[in-house]
């Protein structure tokens, strides 16, 4: 299953009545489920991942919690998968775009890696990039802010 296709798949599955979907293609296995805040959570998995037991944070009361971030001014592109962020095709090559750019529909913007396959990010529209709001090597998840735009 390529890129254009799951994320085709997840369109669909937002718009249905659906409310749990797994779809396995050899080893490849999506499941996707609603109801949690926050909209649709997207889980990809090759196969299963045996991890540690992470030791639980020490949390200080007394200290002051953070504010929540602002909402994002303006436009956003946001992430159509699970990944991790990359700027550039190599890490010896310039990166795709910088702030500042304007950039046409159908522009490589970034990949994201999924799954050792690394899918390219296109522009969905003509826009100016305004911000970067990510870093490579940046783990993101499906649906997060990754540049803010101005439509052009």
């Amino acid at each position: 299953m390529d890129f254009k296709e799951i994320k085709e798949l997840i369109r669909v599955f937002d718009k249905s009545a659906l409310n749990k979907l797994k779809v396995k293609d050899g080893e490849f296995e999506i499941s996707m489920q609603t109801g949690f805040e926050g909209g649709t959570v997207v889980t990809t998995a090759a196969a299963p991942v045996m991890t540690a037991p992470a030791a639980a944070p020490i949390v200080d009361a007394s200290a002051p919690i953070a504010a929540a971030p602002a909402a994002l001014a303006g436009d956003t592109i946001d992430s159509p998968m699970v990944g991790t962020y990359y700027s550039s095709p190599s890490p010896e090559a310039p990166a795709f775009i910088k702030v500042g750019d304007t950039v046409k529909k159908g522009q490589t913007l970034c990949i994201l890696e999924a799954m050792k396959i690394m899918n390219e990010v296109e522009a969905e529209f003509d826009c100016k990039i305004v911000e970067m709001l990510v870093k490579d090597g940046d783990p993101v998840e499906f649906d997060m802010p990754i540049f803010t735009v101005e439509k052009i």
